[in-house]
């Protein structure tokens, strides 16, 4: 085998060899038969193959199957096997999220209506009904966080939780107490190990690759009365009437919790409003057609993505302002 030396670093040219790919589902086959050029992201590609091919090889066979995909190629010395060796703590499951860089089916949202929104915010209910209908109602001004996601999340999962988008960890809640009231952000479903795949092949705190069974489908509802939205005429309309932003986002809450248990409502710090509906266990068609509704009265499907970060309850914005819960129905929670 022919070995050129680069500095101090060795590669080889990989010959063909005749070990098959049988037996392998289409994706992955279809992967093994598509690696990039040196340069052009191979060290990633050998993460990512080896990482779908643990469920149905062992580690020698799978070196062997890079080796012959790669032949012709220069490759590093023992790049393949420390690719192979790395990513068998991020194995793919078979029936777990997406396994590689392809982009899913992706179905349209519906369009907001402007007409069912002025029908549902007409029937009343802002955000003082909101408040005053809350089972559990926290009167002072003490900081809640911590008693929160204990109801929220009882045990001592993994969270996702974050300062930003850029700064955030994965950890047990055990190791959170103490911290999440300086937090803006979390994931509403609990983790499943501490770091996954992104889409990049890079690993991380917060993918969809680590992210857990959903438990909570978390609502956005948020109004901008500027710009040409199919709403914004609407919402200056309601304004000018006496309502606020937070009195219309309140009242599609209200409506959407006649369709399904609301947990709690909290404040982004700004001028919408998070809403919070257990949903452990439930069909995600079901969910689906939910959150499809919910985008007809203006939510934002943003936050049906299931590793989405959305507001920390009760925790501070970056801007400083309180993310407070004005709404809290633990009696729903499983």
């Amino acid at each position: 085998m022919f070995s050129p030396t680069s500095g101090n670093s060795t590669v080889s040219v990989r010959q063909p060899d005749a070990t098959p790919s049988r037996n392998l589902p289409g994706f992955v086959r279809d992967l093994l038969s598509s690696p990039p050029p040196r340069g052009g992201g191979l060290n990633n590609w050998f993460f990512r193959c080896a990482r779908v091919l643990h469920p149905y090889r062992p580690a020698v066979e799978i070196v062997r199957l890079l080796e012959v995909a790669t032949a012709g190629q220069l490759v590093h010395h023992g790049e393949i096997e420390r690719a192979v060796e790395r990513s068998a703590a991020v194995a793919w499951r078979p029936g777990s999220s997406t396994p590689l860089n392809r982009k899913p089916v992706v179905r349209p949202w519906p369009a907001p209506n402007a007409e069912q929104i002025e029908a549902i915010v007409a029937r009343g209910g802002g955000l003082v009904d909101l408040w005053e209908s809350s089972p559990l109602r926290f009167d002072d001004d003490s900081v809640q966080t911590e008693h929160l996601i204990d109801l929220l999340f009882p045990g001592n999962p993994l969270l996702c939780c974050g300062m930003d988008n850029s700064r955030f960890r994965t950890q047990k809640r055990s190791q959170w107490r103490g911290e999440l009231s300086a937090m803006q952000l979390l994931v509403p479903s609990p983790m499943s190990r501490e770091r996954g795949l992104t889409q990049e092949g890079r690993l991380s705190a917060h993918s969809l690759d680590n992210t857990g069974p959903r438990r909570f489908l978390v609502i956005e509802c948020d109004f901008e009365p500027e710009g040409a939205s199919p709403t914004s005429a609407l919402v200056r309309e309601l304004l000018a009437t006496g309502l606020s932003v937070a009195d219309i986002c309140a009242a599609i809450l209200l409506h959407l919790a006649a369709y399904a248990p609301l947990a709690m409502v909290l404040t982004s710090g700004g001028k919408s409003l998070h809403g919070w509906f257990p949903c452990a266990g439930q069909p995600e068609d079901m969910l689906r057609r939910f959150m499809a509704y919910a985008v007809t009265l203006g939510a934002d499907p943003a936050t049906w993505t299931l590793s989405q970060f959305v507001r920390m309850p009760d925790g501070r914005r970056d801007n400083g302002n309180r993310q407070t819960v004005y709404y809290f129905n633990p009696g729903v929670i499983r």
